[in-house]
């Protein structure tokens, strides 16, 4: 009989034990917190995942669960130098390791090369895919070459008139100065 696994409700040592693998393809929008982040809502777009479970010789000796998770979704984000939607790829491909308590996560943290998380019953899967999609924003998206020409300047033509018209404080200040005592009076 195959066990059944539910990424809302992972149970990750099950799962790990089972050497099991989930994967979906689930709407954009499913992913509220990766939507926040987003040029606009992206409804058409995929998050495409596969999870699988394994276990390994942990450094006691007894079976420690793993999961490898691979996502990819292509979303839009705003472009920081024209500021229109790009259309960026989103890649993850992550081992992790699952320790028995925070405790043990914190204490082998620093050494360990992979991703520490804590085992539970009903880990959430889902949550974990959004947190890596949102990890792997750049931080500044940018079109390889923007579908409009971007200016460069930091004004136009009327701010600059519109400065020039204005008298220089300093100018009134210099004429002040400049005149003599018997002729203020």
């Amino acid at each position: 009989m195959k066990r059944e696994f539910a990424p809302e409700r992972l149970d990750v040592a099950g799962f790990a034990a089972a050497a099991a693998t989930l994967k979906a393809a689930d709407p954009v929008p499913n992913y509220v917190r990766l939507v926040a982040e987003l040029a606009d809502p992206a409804a058409d777009a995929v998050v495409h995942w596969e999870a699988t479970g394994e276990e390994r010789p942990g450094a006691d000796g007894k079976a420690a669960p793993w999961l490898h998770l691979e996502a990819e979704a292509i979303v839009p984000l705003t472009c920081q130098r024209c500021l229109a939607p790009v259309e960026t790829e989103l890649v993850v491909d992550r081992w992790f390791r699952f320790v028995a308590d925070e405790a043990t996560a914190e204490a082998e943290d620093e050494e360990s090369d992979e991703d520490l998380l804590v085992v539970s019953r009903d880990f959430d899967l889902h949550t974990l895919i959004e947190d890596e999609l949102l990890m792997e924003i750049p931080v500044m998206p940018v079109h390889d070459v923007c579908p409009e020409p971007v200016r460069l300047s930091s004004s136009d033509d009327d701010f600059k008139a519109a400065e020039e018209a204005k008298p220089n404080p300093f100018a009134v200040l210099g004429a002040l100065r400049s005149r003599k005592p018997e002729e203020g009076k």
